[in-house]
């Protein structure tokens, strides 16, 4: 089918709520700052119309699943940012209702650059699919040269270790990795804490499988109680800026206090949120 029929097919078939999502993800695209070739593509392999499908479902996803609410996105600066956020779920759908709050709600629209795991890329169909809505490799120089182009890249310091934490350790921030910290020091990139409430109760898990997670090569192999996650309601507040100074070499002590900080303002945004909401489902 061509690419003239297949928009008309849309346009005779799809309901009106799906036909609004994708108008509003269109023009939200289109107000976003990128660097985009005539193709439409970006240097790191962005591409608009296949984000563009992806985007028109999370954005259904966030506002009748998930039904986010969403706090502070005004602090977000223009220019480079380095998103911080807690971590769970058991997949990474928090990241893309933080994606889709910087899109829908951002003034401007902010495409999010997310920093996956390394064994993401192995994974057919879906390593394309996470480069063209924006992700990258998770390596130290793609998060600089992303910064260094005025990019918003979103990272979950606590990485595995909380995405697949059990039920029982909902909302207890695991360790957090230094990387981010350095990075911000070297490009002089403001950090901003985002706490995401609800994600936690989304798929509940027993715990981690290792020997099964092993078998497949993955990092870990959840035991949800759930075949999908449920619709639990999303809170996401995104603090106000941090601003670190310093030497981005220095020893662990130095940086790891640093790193406090931001795992302290997302600690108490957590809590916040957790007293503001009413239950977890509404």
């Amino acid at each position: 089918m061509s690419a003239t029929a297949g928009s008309a097919a849309f346009e005779w078939l799809a309901p009106e709520a799906l036909k609004q999502a994708e108008r509003d993800v269109r023009e939200r695209i289109a107000l976003a700052p990128m660097e985009l070739n005539s193709f439409g593509y970006d240097p790191w392999g962005f591409q608009t119309d296949s984000a563009l499908r992806g985007l028109v479902l999370s954005s259904l996803v966030y506002r009748y699943y998930f039904r986010v609410q969403t706090r502070g996105i005004e602090n977000i600066p223009t220019g480079r940012v380095l998103l911080i956020s807690n971590h769970a779920g058991q997949i990474a759908l928090d990241a893309v209702m933080i994606g889709t709050a910087t899109l829908l709600e951002g003034d401007p629209p902010r495409i999010v650059r997310g920093m996956g795991e390394y064994w993401l890329p192995r994974l057919p169909f879906l390593n394309v699919a996470m480069v063209r809505a924006g992700s990258v490799v998770g390596t130290p120089k793609n998060c600089v040269d992303l910064l260094a182009h005025e990019e918003a890249v979103i990272a979950f310091p606590e990485g595995i270790r909380g995405m697949n934490k059990g039920f029982t350790e909902r909302y207890a921030l695991q360790e957090f990795g230094m990387g981010f910290l350095r990075l911000a020091l070297e490009t002089n990139t403001p950090i901003i804490p985002i706490a995401v409430v609800g994600s936690e109760e989304q798929a509940p898990s027993l715990g981690n499988f290792k020997p099964l997670a092993k078998l497949l090569g993955m990092p870990a192999f959840p035991l949800v109680l759930t075949p999908v996650p449920l619709p639990v309601r999303y809170h996401i507040e995104f603090g106000a800026p941090l601003h670190f100074e310093g030497n981005p070499h220095d020893e662990d002590r130095i940086i790891g206090a640093h790193v406090e900080e931001v795992k302290q303002r997302i600690r108490s945004m957590i809590a916040d949120g957790l007293r503001r909401r009413s239950g977890i489902f509404w």
